[in-house]
């Protein structure tokens, strides 16, 4: 089975999360969806993380990964996949092209499991769970009172554990004041300090009894000084999202810096990649706020390789999604999807009404 054509598809869809202001660098969700057909008839879909980078991580897609897959047998998917990441090595080992191959990977192991007709959950050792537990990640509201009001909406939907993005001691403050202690909550800062800084905030963090503090140094490869924010605090962090290929995380289970590990199946390189970081052995709290064919790919990698995990779902509500209700939560869980491939391709409709 021969891959005949590689496109990628942008998209930008508006949302609202319930405040007048947008979190930083996302004013819309972009899309880089990635459609893969063969000459046997099957089309696959993928998914580039394109947030606030769409025009270029679609240009990658089309003159960096389209070019070296076609023509190649759709089934070999590491051997491409390994091919590819060797040729644009010049380029770095990550960013942008990373994305892009993520994207094209996906589609691959959509059209594998289409052509056994079984979901893809199969293909990587079988689902463990029929639904996954989701927790609310909530964008930044930066106000305290919003921030305990949206967390105590999130909890009486069903939601089970809550993530912030707040950088400040008031607004993580009032988020416990809304979660019950014996409710897990999660503070992400996408990488806002200096190592000193880090620790003194997590010092600080003690109090509010966090599952686990996200990404707390710039830059995030410094693994020693995440490491260190960890044993100064006691709190357990969490980083991976930045991390491209296995190459990345093995770095991260060498150093023991983290407590959880984040793969990005839209930035890691794939399912491909990201297998390959489940098979390091560490803990898994997959990075999953989006809404493509990525996050039904971590529907089933959770499922099959890490079901003590819980499912990221972005808490916002976005014009129009792509699978109609099957990332819907209901009473905070999503079911695992149990159609051959994905589960789903996405609504023609959607990408028509929302291209860019």
């Amino acid at each position: 089975m021969k891959i005949t054509r590689v496109e990628a598809i942008p998209l930008s869809i508006p949302y609202q999360y319930g405040s007048q202001s947008h979190f930083p660098h996302i004013p819309k969700l972009d899309f880089c969806l990635v459609r893969v057909e063969t000459d046997e008839g099957i089309v696959g879909w993928g998914d580039a993380f394109a947030y606030n980078c769409r025009s270029a991580v679609v240009a990658a897609v089309n003159d960096m990964i389209a070019p070296r897959a076609l023509g190649h047998d759709a089934s070999r998917i590491s051997e491409l996949g390994a091919m590819i990441q060797k040729h644009l090595h010049i380029f770095g080992r990550g960013g942008i092209q990373a994305y892009a191959l993520s994207g094209l990977d996906i589609a691959l192991w959509d059209i594998a499991a289409k052509a056994k007709g079984v979901p893809l959950h199969q293909l990587i050792g079988g689902a463990k769970r029929a639904s996954m537990p989701c927790y609310a990640s909530l964008l930044r509201y930066t106000e305290p009172a919003m921030v305990a009001k949206y967390c105590d909406q999130a909890l009486g939907e069903g939601f089970r554990a809550i993530k912030l993005h707040e950088i400040a001691d008031d607004a993580i403050a009032g988020a416990r004041s809304a979660v019950p202690d014996d409710v897990p909550l999660m503070a992400d800062v996408n990488c806002e300090w200096s190592p000193r800084d880090a620790i003194a905030a997590a010092e600080r963090f003690k109090r509010f009894n966090l599952h686990w503090l996200e990404e707390p140094v710039f830059p995030p490869e410094d693994l020693a000084s995440i490491r260190a924010v960890g044993e100064a605090s006691g709190i357990p962090i969490a980083a991976g999202e930045n991390y491209c290929y296995e190459s990345g995380f093995k770095a991260l289970w060498q150093t023991r810096a983290v407590t959880y590990a984040q793969p990005s199946v839209i930035k890691v390189g794939g399912i491909t990649e990201f297998l390959k970081v489940a098979d390091l052995g560490m803990k898994l709290a997959p990075h999953s706020p989006y809404f493509g064919p990525g996050a039904l790919a971590t529907l089933h990698l959770i499922a099959a390789r890490a079901p003590e995990a819980r499912f990221e779902y972005f808490y916002l509500w976005a014009e129009a999604g792509l699978f109609g209700d099957l990332l819907k939560p209901v009473n905070g869980e999503l079911r695992v999807p149990a159609k051959p491939g994905l589960g789903m391709d996405p609504d023609p409709e959607v990408i028509r009404r929302f291209r860019a």
